[in-house]
């Protein structure tokens, strides 16, 4: 049965919109680690759209679970991280324009690249994952990189229309994740996840961890943070593998 891992970015969205103080993303993050969450998640921007420096660091000192910083593939960020030292590094594309992340990341046409930026992270003891599209070729590339995880982008899924696409698009999660596990990788998933698709992801073979962010952080304004934490882990428990 898949884990959930808390995304506070969109708390410290809120927060830029105003240049204040508040909502403080090291804040939720106690709250969701105290409402059942293993994990954080946030991405550090090359433009600091939303997560901080300051909130990176607060949060290596606090968080008791697992503190997974998601970022791009530069030299600024790694350097970031073998500072930090969080205890996982996921690496994800970047384009300032996006809105938000767009598509997974092509380990297959930059493995020279990748391997050469995790390497450091790996001596530092680091774990790493790379978020990827479930294309068979990735997820290949990832295994030959050594990488300790994939995060099966969720994109397309959450994104389609019709019960026909959602069957393709999650039968292709699933063998994505079927290969990913055979080939000695823990398996991780999100992107777009939400209260209403999120079940039969979660019921997806070897899945360990969900990533789960924007979709808690919108319900929250009604629910408040820690029950709407509370109320998508609980989604997660009860729809276990199949």
């Amino acid at each position: 049965m898949p884990k959930l891992c808390v995304n506070v970015d969109h708390v410290a969205t809120i927060r830029e919109a105003r240049k204040t103080n508040e909502p403080d993303p090291v804040a939720a993050a106690l709250i969701a680690e105290r409402a059942g969450a293993i994990g954080i998640t946030i991405h550090l921007r090359e433009d600091r759209r939303h997560i901080q420096d300051r909130d990176l660091k607060l949060m290596r000192q606090v968080v008791r679970g697992k503190l997974n910083l998601e970022m791009a593939p530069v030299s600024e960020m790694q350097g970031i991280a073998l500072d930090v030292k969080p205890e996982q590094v996921t690496l994800v594309p970047e384009r300032r324009e996006e809105i938000t992340t767009e598509g997974g990341l092509d380990v297959a046409g930059n493995i020279e690249h990748i391997a050469g930026l995790m390497k450091l992270l790996r001596d530092a003891g680091l774990l790493l994952s790379l978020f990827i599209d479930p294309h068979p070729e990735q997820i290949e590339a990832a295994k030959e990189l050594n990488a300790d995880f994939v995060e099966l982008n969720t994109a397309a899924y959450s994104e389609a229309r019709g019960h026909l696409s959602q069957e393709k698009e999650l039968a292709a999660l699933s063998e994505a994740s079927v290969k990913a596990d055979g080939l000695g990788l823990g398996v991780h998933a999100g992107h777009g996840l939400t209260y209403l698709n999120v079940e039969a992801v979660a019921s997806l073979p070897h899945l360990q961890e969900l990533n789960i962010g924007h979709s808690i952080v919108s319900h929250s304004v009604f629910v408040g943070f820690e029950r709407a934490v509370r109320e998508m882990s609980n989604i997660i428990e009860r729809a276990g593998p199949v």
